[in-house]
């Protein structure tokens, strides 16, 4: 950050920050469910570290999920499921835009090759 001009304006695209592979634990797996390669290039982070933006993008699978953080997703490519611990579900595709609240829990399902824009915050541990 340049002191005199102030913080700038954060691009988020394909060319933002460093394209890191994820790891899946194994353990999360859904049953049946191949290894979905993941990667992420986070774009940007805020001085509290509890902010955080940038694009996401998986392969096919399927995987157990539990939510500290509020998550903004909007759905660029693909088609996801999302099914909570009730049963009920939501499928999402190109354009579709939702928030994952802290909290939730269920099964995350890459339907077909995906990538999305997120925006998270991590509230502070109570």
């Amino acid at each position: 950050m340049n002191a005199t001009l102030g913080p700038a304006v954060v691009t988020i695209d394909a060319a933002s920050g460093a394209e890191e592979q994820l790891e899946l634990d194994p353990a999360r797996l859904a049953a049946g469910s191949p290894m979905p390669e993941q990667f992420v290039r986070n774009a940007y982070t805020d001085n509290s570290g509890r902010f955080f933006a940038g694009i996401w993008r998986s392969s096919v699978g399927a995987w157990r999920v539990s939510y500290t953080e509020n998550e903004l997703c909007v759905l660029t490519a693909g088609r996801i499921r999302i099914t909570d611990d009730h049963g009920r579900q939501w499928t999402y595709g190109p354009g579709d835009s939702f928030v994952m609240p802290a909290g939730f829990t269920g099964l995350w399902e890459v339907l077909e090759p995906a990538q999305k824009f997120y925006a998270i915050y991590e509230p502070p541990a109570s």
